[in-house]
């Protein structure tokens, strides 16, 4: 059993780093599409970034990730079958340039292959599962609506400068909006792998340690009970370091490895941005996951960029958001959740027949 939870703690890595590159395009899409940085220097701002993340926020993601499973019923070949339909639903719709979300296959994946092991009882926090299915539509539709604002703002603000000198400025400006966005990508993606860890290292421990006292300082996640909804849950206060330092650093080098199919669709496809589009879209998104973090809510950092990008197109005119991409994106979005799911229960069940 140990070999096994070895293999599942190294999928979850492998699945952050993909997570790295198919997402790297909501952190560098429009700076890449503005040409205020190449993008190489993008992918090293943007993972920089990320991983910066690890030192600002706490874990409520992550614990929000492992709730959705109930660990008292599920064995870590749930977690190995839900990794493994993740990652294959990543790279699928990375090959074909689709910024599909990350964190809705993994969340989709892990619920997947739970109700394949143990019917419903293997599902964890029902509210929290309705929550995130909600956010799908909803954090687009914040994103969007804040850059609409925050678009409009500024060119009412500035709408005597001097276009030249406006410009300059909002290149300088972009660095600090993405950066702001890389570091709401870090927390709010590598805590949910985090999150998978923090299960698979709990089931272990259940299964294999009888006294808290003798689990080994490695594999000790920090537990805390909170008083919430009416009752007293156990909520993750803190995991061990090599697991912070794992999540971070692979999301990091993902992200510095790019992902420039997706990058495409994210930076020119669905409309073309100015830096003053770019301050706006990437401060929108960057608020939309701080927001989302402090509830405890995993979104898709996918989802509220690409809200955030058509909300600042809508501000010139509604056609100059290429609907036709956006509704086929949306398209992905949906399925992501039921195929994820659906692979999973298949892969667990391929399991139980090989074991």
């Amino acid at each position: 059993m140990f070999t096994l939870l070895i293999v599942v703690i190294l999928l979850a890595f492998i699945f952050d780093f993909i997570n790295g590159f198919h997402d790297a395009a909501n952190s560098i899409a429009t700076i890449v599409s503005t040409k205020v940085l190449t993008p190489f220097q993008a992918v090293l701002w943007a993972a920089f970034f990320n991983v910066v993340a690890a030192l600002l926020f706490d874990l409520n993601v992550a614990d929000a990730v492992k709730s959705i499973v109930n660990e008292k019923m599920i064995d870590l070949w749930v977690i190995l079958a839900g990794l493994i339909s993740a990652i294959t639903w990543n790279l699928f719709t990375w090959w074909f340039g689709i910024p599909s979300s990350s964190s809705h296959t993994l969340m989709g994946g892990f619920a997947g292959a739970a109700v394949a092991k143990a019917g419903l009882a293997g599902l964890g926090n029902i509210a929290k599962i309705y929550t995130t299915i909600g956010f799908i539509f909803l954090a687009p539709l914040i994103g969007m609506f804040i850059a609409f604002i925050i678009t409009l703002l500024i060119v009412h603000i500035f709408k005597r400068s001097n276009p030249y000198k406006a410009d300059r400025w909002f290149r300088k400006l972009q660095l600090v909006s993405s950066a702001a966005f890389s570091i709401g990508h870090g927390a709010n993606d590598a805590q949910k792998v985090m999150g998978v860890i923090a299960a698979a290292v709990l089931v272990y421990v259940g299964a294999n340690y009888g006294a808290a006292d003798t689990v080994p300082a490695w594999l000790h996640i920090d537990m805390t009970r909170v008083f919430k909804d009416g009752k007293w849950v156990e909520k993750i206060h803190d995991v061990p370091v090599w697991v912070k330092a794992g999540c971070y650093t692979a999301i990091g080098l993902g992200t510095m490895s790019g992902g420039w199919k997706i990058v495409k669709t994210m930076g020119t496809r669905i409309t073309k941005v100015t830096p003053l589009e770019g301050v706006s879209a990437e401060t929108a998104g960057a608020l939309t996951l701080y927001l989302t973090h402090a509830l405890g809510i995993p979104v898709s950092t996918t989802h509220t960029i690409t809200g955030a990008i058509i909300g600042v197109g809508a501000t010139k005119r509604l056609s100059a958001v290429r609907w036709g991409v956006t509704i086929n994106l949306l398209w992905a979005w949906i399925l992501t959740i039921p195929v994820s799911a659906l692979l999973a229960a298949g892969i667990y069940y391929v399991i139980g027949l090989l074991k």
